[in-house]
């Protein structure tokens, strides 16, 4: 997959991903920021998706367009018994650089899913002018803490399964079960990003 394959793959199946997604990440975040008993709000649950969609596209692009290409460097210089950890770099790499987009985008995301702006746009202006462009980065060593292991370890498990596959199957009947395999792999890895997985393979 090459670096404009992996930004197009990238940013549409994050944009399917968390359009289908969004509901049940509002109804989470409410359940999260609910107190003392305090009613969930079950109106918009799309509230804010398009801003967040905003933010969504690139960081998914730059993910996939950092990690395929950071992959190939790597699996040029580590041996071939060592793909497992040139895997776990790349996708912590990738997830590093795709950070940079995806936290500003889920501090917004959440404070208007709980109701505290109307638009994307008054909350980055809101949020920037009280407390200043950190406060668009608000936990940030609590997401690399999080996200960074889980995007390495996920990437990591799903290429050596994709190797032991390819392995195991037949060349001659690889091409016609790879896709429904990976896909499902994906699953079992994380059900948010089976299609994204999905959508970089069928473009391979």
């Amino acid at each position: 997959m090459s670096f404009a394959e992996g930004v197009i793959a990238g940013g549409t199946a994050g944009v399917v991903v968390e359009t289908a997604l969004y509901p049940i990440d509002t109804i989470k975040t409410r359940l999260q920021a609910a107190r003392g008993g305090s009613q969930i709000q079950w109106k918009g649950l799309y509230s804010g998706l398009a801003g967040n969609l905003a933010g969504v596209l690139p960081a998914s692009a730059v993910f996939v367009g950092i990690y395929e290409p950071t992959k190939r460097k790597l699996l040029e210089t580590f041996p071939e018994n060592l793909s497992a950890v040139a895997h776990f770099t790349a996708g912590a790499i990738g997830g590093i650089a795709a950070s940079l987009i995806r936290v500003p985008t889920e501090v917004v995301k959440q404070r208007m899913q709980t109701g505290q702006f109307r638009s994307a746009p008054d909350a980055v202006r809101l949020i920037v002018g009280k407390e200043g462009f950190k406060g668009l980065y608000a936990g940030y060593g609590s997401f690399l803490l999080r996200d960074l292991p889980f995007d390495a370890i996920q990437f990591c498990i799903y290429e050596q399964l994709r190797i032991g596959y390819k392995l195991m199957v037949p060349i001659s009947s690889f091409r016609f079960d790879e896709n429904h395999v990976y896909f499902r792999l994906a699953v079992l890895c994380r059900p948010q990003t089976a299609s994204f997985l999905n959508i970089g393979l069928r473009i391979q």
